[in-house]
């Protein structure tokens, strides 16, 4: 798969990037990955260095480059000095609540940076662009789960607004000029080395320093929480099988297909950091939570339809919530553990 194929990983640094970069240098022969990433300080730089360090070590054929997706400039002497095969776009600006205070971060990094990927596809032909959407583009979708066939016209963040965009802008670029592109809907990420600012880190973090979570909506929410094996398997099989269509252009859902409750998943958290030592033994999740309102941009329930997915690539992610927070904790033990000593 992917012999004598270059590829550009945008986000490299970042949590699903750093990962999609190790599984193709573990598993592919003769393959170059570029990696592209600005290594912002949206959240612990240390920790996107230390995946960087991660990549660099399999000593395979990688190379990095940090640089800024709305730097024009860069992305020119990048695709003509390495003539792209397949191009995943995983470079982004993430996270609904920081798109209400800071959103031009957004606009730069999700509508500019992408614009300029686009505009790099339509110059030098790659053969596939891939490019991570998100569930937050169903906005308050009442109808469950929610399929690639729904509309998604009514965003409730900036963040979401700005992946819908990205999907109309690939869509255009698709049927002007024939660039294969596909998006990814990701639904709710996680597992070690992740974003510290998605809820299972955030919430370790509070708990092992004695601090109360925050639980919105009081509990009532429920999220379609997606292990990061399967999402990067989702992202290679995509990757392998560009669109042929007269416009040739796909969308897909990349979720667990079963929504769990926040409570549901505080408990299993507590449970498995317990387990793992990162909390002690006698710790009792129902003095740490505080149960309070919704959010501005939260969304009651995430549940993906993955059928379009499972019958494309025959592929459907199926690690169980307990199995992907234990792998998070003892991650989370081995590495801050590790930064302590």
């Amino acid at each position: 798969m992917f012999k004598n194929k270059t590829i550009l990983v945008t986000g490299s640094c970042g949590f699903i990037g750093s990962y999609l970069c190790m599984r193709l240098l573990k598993e592919c022969e003769d393959i170059k990955v570029v990696g592209l990433d600005n290594m912002n300080d949206y959240y612990d730089v240390s920790l996107k260095e230390s995946r960087l360090n991660e990549i660099i070590s399999l000593n395979k054929n990688f190379t990095f480059v940090k640089a800024n997706l709305a730097d024009k400039k860069a992305l020119d002497e990048l695709f003509n000095k390495y003539h792209f095969d397949i191009v995943v776009n995983l470079a982004a600006q993430a996270g609904v609540r920081y798109s209400i205070d800071h959103p031009d971060a957004y606009i730069e990094s999700n509508i500019i940076g992408f614009y300029n990927i686009l505009e790099e596809c339509r110059y030098h032909k790659p053969e596939h662009l891939v490019y991570a959407s998100s569930s937050s583009v169903y906005g308050g979708n009442s109808k469950i789960p929610f399929s690639t066939d729904d509309k998604v016209d009514n965003p409730v963040s900036l963040y979401a607004a700005t992946k819908k965009s990205d999907e109309l802008l690939a869509h255009a670029y698709s049927k002007l000029y024939a660039i294969p592109s596909t998006g990814l809907r990701f639904f709710t990420v996680y597992g070690p080395a992740g974003r510290p600012d998605m809820a299972y880190f955030s919430f370790t973090n509070k708990l092992v320093n004695n601090e109360k979570i925050k639980i919105f909506n009081y509990g009532n929410c429920q999220r379609d929480f997606t292990y990061i094996d399967d999402i990067v398997e989702g992202i290679i099989r995509v990757m392998d099988k560009a669109p042929t269509n007269e416009v040739p252009y796909a969308i897909y859902n990349i979720g667990n297909n079963h929504p769990e409750n926040l409570m549901d998943f505080v408990r299993t958290l507590a449970s498995v950091l317990i387990d793992n030592d990162v909390l002690p033994k006698d710790f009792d999740i129902n003095n740490s939570m505080e149960l309070v309102p919704m959010q501005p941009g939260d969304v009651p329930i995430t549940y993906a339809d993955t059928s379009a997915l499972e019958k494309e690539f025959g592929f459907k992610p199926n690690t169980s919530l307990k199995d992907g927070l234990n792998e998070f904790a003892k991650w989370y033990k081995d590495y801050y553990k590790n930064k302590e000593s």
